[in-house]
Order: structure tokens, then sequence, then C-alpha cells
């Protein structure tokens, strides 16, 4: 089968894809190479998609014209492409542009594709707001340009299912980390500043804030258990996730045990657009895909340290 793979030079895209290849799918990925965060990462990714056979386009989903340079015969899409993050510095243009008209672009391209099967729509906790943790039919209450705009994503998506059009799903992943997190977020930016001996920024008040910290392998085993299930996941929004909480301050306590050293805490002012507590609410995705996360904090922290620890000596030429 022929699977593609929007953002696959991403965090998560890039582990589904390499999972996928692995079960031995034919596998595309594509991917604008955002400057959002240092580039090398994302083309240092790409070229181990490559070294395993999967070809990643440079490509920007947003552009109409892009989509002649696909092939029409994808059994299934993944859609993880996205512009992420809460950050001052992205306007809300650019959170439309990448989160809403690059899906509704992408979704006119997957009608054209006779031997679709399904459209898997990667979506966020942020949608349900400051506080996710109820279940699917909760009200979503975003309150970020991000959080609003994978919720119209998602809903477009869906829309297309509620019609008839195509098969689609989305599904609403919870605090992942794992090898690959972006620089930016909380624990790639945290094991970086206790290993360079720099302060890291803790929001006020974020020590306290509660999440279902989801190792990434856990994370890429739910979003693939949809294959052959399109029937069931047809229309359905399912939570992907751990039920396990910790706060902010055990991450941080766990990082600095497993590095054997402590972190240099810089208190800044409360950023606007935390949620201040997330719990995946995993019963439908138990009953529908047979979904059992199983990696501990501790076991998913450390995996993704020793991948710091190797991507950026090879990055320094050491």
């Amino acid at each position: 089968m022929k699977i593609l793979i929007t953002g696959a030079a991403g965090f998560i895209g890039s582990h589904a894809a390499e999972a996928l290849k692995q079960q031995g799918y034919d596998v595309t990925g594509i991917d604008n190479f955002s400057a959002y965060y240092d580039v090398k990462l994302k083309e240092h990714t790409a070229f181990v998609l490559k070294e395993l056979g999967i070809n990643v386009l440079r490509a920007d989903l947003a552009d109409e014209k892009v989509y002649s340079r696909l092939p029409a015969d994808f059994d299934y899409i993944f859609h993880f492409a996205a512009q992420p993050g809460i950050s001052s510095d992205v306007s809300f243009e650019e959170y439309l542009r990448n989160n809403f008209i690059a899906t509704k672009y992408l979704l006119a391209f997957a009608k054209k594709n006779a031997t679709l099967r399904l459209f898997v729509n990667i979506s966020t906790s942020s949608v349900y707001g400051k506080d996710a943790t109820g279940d699917e039919e909760t009200v979503p209450q975003p309150f970020s340009y991000y959080g609003v705009t994978k919720l119209a994503g998602e809903q477009l998506a869906l829309s297309y299912a509620r019609a008839g059009t195509l098969k689609a799903c989305s599904l609403r992943l919870f605090s992942v980390y794992g090898p690959r997190e972006r620089p930016d977020k909380l624990y790639t930016k945290l094991i970086s500043c206790i290993i360079n001996e720099k302060p890291f920024p803790l929001y006020e008040g974020s020590e306290e804030h509660i999440r279902s910290f989801t190792y990434v392998g856990d994370i890429v085993t739910g979003i693939l258990a949809v294959i052959s299930k399109e029937d069931s996941c047809n229309g359905e929004i399912i939570n992907i996730g751990t039920e396990t909480e910790h706060t902010t301050q055990y991450g941080i306590t766990t990082a600095e045990a497993l590095l054997g050293k402590k972190a240099l805490l810089k208190v800044l002012p409360a950023r606007p657009g935390d949620q201040l507590r997330t719990k995946a609410n995993i019963e439908k995705a138990k009953e529908l895909l047979d979904y059992k996360p199983s990696t501990t904090l501790e076991e998913g922290l450390f995996q993704q340290i020793e991948w710091y620890k190797k991507y950026f000596a090879a990055a320094n030429g050491s």
C-alpha cells in the first residue's frame, strides 16, 4: 500500500514514516522545511528517512500547484503538517494558512485519490482549551491561534466524512515528547539547558501544570492502529495519549536525575495560551484501536536524552 505523510521531516511525522516503512509500506513524505525552528534538524531527519528509502518532497501544502507533483494513488494520507506552538512571534495569518488553507487543498487532493481508504487528520489536545481532560464529546474551547486553527482544520476534514465524500478521522494527540522533539518544546529545551549549564526559561506557575506526557513511540502506535479500521474510524475523533499524569516539575526533576545535574531555572512571566492540565481520556482509543500506551516518563526521557547527545554531537562534528 502507498501512504502519504505530510510534515514527514518533523517530530512525530518522521517517526510515523519510519514505522510504516519498517512495516513494508511504500511511504512518500512532504514537508515545507519551515524556518520556525532550525531547518538543519529537519534536513538531518529527512536524510535519515532517505537512507531508509523514504523520499521527502520539499513543498508547501498551502500552494495549490504542489499537488500536480504528487501521484494520486495513495491508500492512506496521514496529515501531520501544521504551524505548531503558541509563539507570539507567529501571526494569525500564518496559523490560518498552514493549519487550515493547507488542509483545504490537501483534502481536495485526497478526493482525487480513487484508491484512498482513509484520510487521517492529526489534531491536538489544544482544541479542548485550558483543561483537556474530557472525552471526545467534550465541547472544544481553544484559546490560542494554534488551537483554533487546528480545530477548524479538523472540522473541515470531518465534514468530508459527514458528507460521504471520503473517509476521514481526526486523532487528538496529548503532550508528545521523545527523540526529535522540536527545540522549542519542553524536554529538548530542558535537556539542552541542563547539559550546557544554561538557564532554563520556566514560565511562572507552569511547574504546577499537569500533563499526559506521552512518548512518541506510543503515539505512533496509536496512530498507525487506524490502518485497516477505516470503517470503524470514519467520522470519528479519537484521543491518543497516556492516562498517566505528571506535573511539569516532576518532568524537570526526572530529567535532572537522569542527567545527574540540576537545571538552572529562570522564571519568566506566565505565557498566554498555556494549558493548565491535560489528561488523555482514551476509552474510545482502547475500544476502536486496542490502544495501550506503556512507556514511562523515565524510559521515554532516557531515550530522548540519548538522542539529544547523539544528534548534537554529530551536528557539532564531535
